[in-house]
């Protein structure tokens, strides 16, 4: 057991600041900690800063937790849902609760992905449009009056003036 400790609680290493500094060594607590702020979104740098170490040995040590950064988020969600369901079956009114509105959150996120990518595919599906040559356009742009001229008087109604 180490003697020393920073002012968060963390152990401080034998040799900090001596020559031969002695490698590395990650723990399970530094790797959880790790998923956790890849989880919130953080950066390397800032993930390096919060472990006391440097962005390349995160790199070197850290490498398989880096990979699935992505994954990281819906990871940390999955383990809140089992932890409040797991509290909710154990008949705890909060838990039960805070689940019916996690479960109402992940619905609502479901949904508006759901419209998202339909809103998206609708114009594309079943037709691919082929840019307009000059002659397409100025014939166009012969018959849809310009915006500038306004309505178009009716050529049928006498004119009142």
């Amino acid at each position: 057991m180490p003697d020393e400790f920073d002012m968060f609680g963390n152990p401080v290493q034998p040799g900090r600041g001596c020559k031969g500094r002695p490698p590395f060594q990650a723990t399970g607590k530094d790797r959880n900690k790790v998923k956790l702020l890849l989880a919130l979104g953080w950066g390397n740098e800032r993930i390096a800063n919060a472990i006391d170490i440097s962005p390349a040995t995160l790199k070197r040590h850290f490498r398989a937790e880096l990979k699935v950064r992505d994954e990281m988020r819906d990871r940390l969600d999955a383990e809140r849902f089992a932890v409040v369901a797991d509290e909710a079956m154990k008949g705890n009114i909060t838990a039960q609760k805070e689940l019916g509105r996690m479960i109402e959150k992940s619905d609502q996120m479901g949904a508006a992905k759901r419209f998202a990518n339909s809103d998206a595919d609708a114009p594309t599906k079943g037709k691919t449009e082929k840019p307009l040559g000059k002659k397409e356009q100025r014939l166009l742009d012969a018959v849809v009056p310009d915006e500038d001229w306004g309505f178009l008087p009716n050529m049928g109604d006498k004119a009142k003036h």
